[in-house]
């Protein structure tokens, strides 16, 4: 190799460079910030699957009890049960029904 100097010294930054990187690191922390996930914790869908797990069971389970009681008082055994139960399950697909066509974030109710 040579011994020779280059003929230019090498530049130092400018501060054009420097707000140039100040104004890049702005705006990837900008699009980390935006692109981050909104939702915290549990998945809304989750939660909103075990809405309707918890609608279902509850209808069924509460209709059951709640005929089967009828049937222990009136003592027309299957015919309380079978009446609650089917209440039961409407009443579960109703608030299922009403819970899917509910927006998330939207009103409640």
């Amino acid at each position: 190799m040579s011994d020779e100097k280059p003929a230019r010294e090498p530049i130092a930054e400018d501060a054009r460079i420097d707000a140039l990187e100040a104004r890049l690191k702005a705006a990837r922390e900008r699009e980390d910030k935006r692109n981050r996930p909104k939702v915290q914790g549990a998945d809304a869908n989750y939660r909103s699957g075990n809405r309707v797990l918890a609608d279902l069971l509850g209808g069924i389970l509460g209709g059951s009890v709640i005929g089967y009681a009828i049937d222990f008082v009136a003592g027309t055994l299957p015919w309380g049960l079978l009446v609650g139960l089917f209440l039961g399950i409407g009443v579960a697909f109703r608030n299922i029904i009403r819970a899917a066509n509910n927006r998330p974030g939207g009103p409640q109710g």
